[in-house]
């Protein structure tokens, strides 16, 4: 099991158990995220669902390892991805994410995707593709949702990494706890805030909020997993990424 759904009255949590790969979306992993968010949304239950991820890490973005041994798997991943995406986004209830650790590229993506993020001051997020040779273009219009043109521009173009802290002062996350330790009360203090709203109040008003953004009803998230695919198909790309590879696991 690569992930994993609880529900505890009306909050479920959907937790990224893939904590020996730091949460990396695999295929497989994505695939169990698609199943896991369907039983979210058939179940009228649910007023807020938190998403996370076991161990250290909140999603360490894409299995760039599993991306280089299979040459068809970078259209699959980044099609599930695009897919899972819009899916998370169209859920009915309230989606929070609890970013407990690092949320690089697609992982930061999910984390944008959802309605309200929650992370502390240490944890490091940011779309690091471009330093890859990457094109960030799944997560792309997510951002510019979240911060707005001009600052997604300057953070995807810049590419690396920041704090937690960072992002929450560019509105990439919307509350922010000192430090990792207080992020579990702080984020279970604000779930039972959110799920005191009326039901059909806040799926009526997330619903319009989704209208109003316009990226669902566009195929701008899936032309940008066509995109991201061609560059990461290219020799010279999968060049850099064997390259990096090589160069961090010859490390000490």
């Amino acid at each position: 099991m690569l992930a994993n759904l609880t529900i505890s009255g009306s909050i479920a949590t959907l937790t990224l158990t893939r904590a020996e790969a730091r949460n990396a979306l695999s295929i497989d992993l994505l695939h169990e995220l698609h199943a896991k968010i369907d039983e979210a949304a058939s179940n009228e239950g649910i007023s807020l669902l938190v998403l996370t991820g076991a161990g250290k890490s909140f999603c360490a973005g894409m299995d760039l390892k599993a991306i280089l041994d299979d040459p068809s798997a970078p259209a699959a991943l980044l099609h599930t991805l695009a897919d899972l995406t819009i899916k998370l986004r169209s859920l009915p209830c309230v989606t929070l994410a609890k970013v407990n650790g690092a949320a690089i590229g697609g992982g930061c993506g999910l984390a944008c995707v959802c309605d309200i993020a929650i992370t502390h001051a240490d944890s490091k997020m940011g779309y690091p593709e471009v330093d890859l040779g990457i094109c960030p273009a799944v997560v792309a219009p997510w951002l510019v949702s979240k911060i707005g043109p001009g600052r997604a521009r300057r953070v995807l173009l810049t590419g690396g990494l920041m704090t937690g802290q960072a992002a929450f002062e560019i509105g990439m996350v919307d509350h922010l706890v000192p430090n990792v330790s207080e992020l579990d009360a702080a984020t279970d203090e604000l779930a039972r805030r959110l799920a005191t709203g009326g039901p059909q109040a806040l799926r009526a008003t997330k619903g319009l909020l989704n209208d109003l953004d316009g990226i669902i009803g566009t195929d701008i998230v899936r032309r940008g997993a066509e995109l991201s695919a061609r560059i990461v198909s290219m020799e010279e790309t999968r060049a850099a990424l064997r390259a990096k590879f090589s160069s961090t696991a010859s490390k000490p």
